[in-house]
């Protein structure tokens, strides 16, 4: 790993589950992790209903942009998180991957796009505490 790690988010769509990691992945970490996020099928733009969960734990990804999945971001990126993406995701030998099987926020409500910002909260708390030791 190099002297700032650096980690991929990754889910279908790159507009919902992947950005709000990515979203909190550079709140939490203050810019000592490069974060990058990407889909392999991504949408036109991000969902509105992740961009206002966001908000309201006040993190703006509301300018962020959906991105296709590369072989040339898993290789720049140290760790890779899945989300849903099945086998869309190229492997590479000596990088650190996790598979977090979280619900698809696309076409539900704000409630539930609430349980699933949390959820991914912690997994990215856990994340972060484990790329940068204390």
């Amino acid at each position: 790993m190099s002297a700032k790690p650096s980690v991929l988010f990754v889910c279908v769509h790159n507009a919902g589950r992947s950005q709000m990691a990515a979203g909190f992945m550079s709140h939490l970490s203050g810019g000592a992790v490069d974060v990058l996020s990407a889909g392999s099928a991504p949408k036109e733009s991000i969902n509105p209903i992740a961009i206002q969960a966001m908000a309201e734990v006040g993190i703006d990804i509301a300018n962020n942009v959906p991105k296709i999945l590369t072989s040339e971001a898993v290789q720049a990126s140290d760790a890779v998180v899945t989300m849903g993406c099945g086998d869309a995701c190229p492997f590479y030998p000596g990088k650190r991957y996790e598979d977090w099987v979280l619900e698809d926020p696309a076409g539900q409500g704000i409630e539930s796009v609430r349980v699933i910002r949390d959820e991914i909260k912690v997994r990215v708390q856990v994340l972060l505490s484990e790329l940068l030791p204390a």
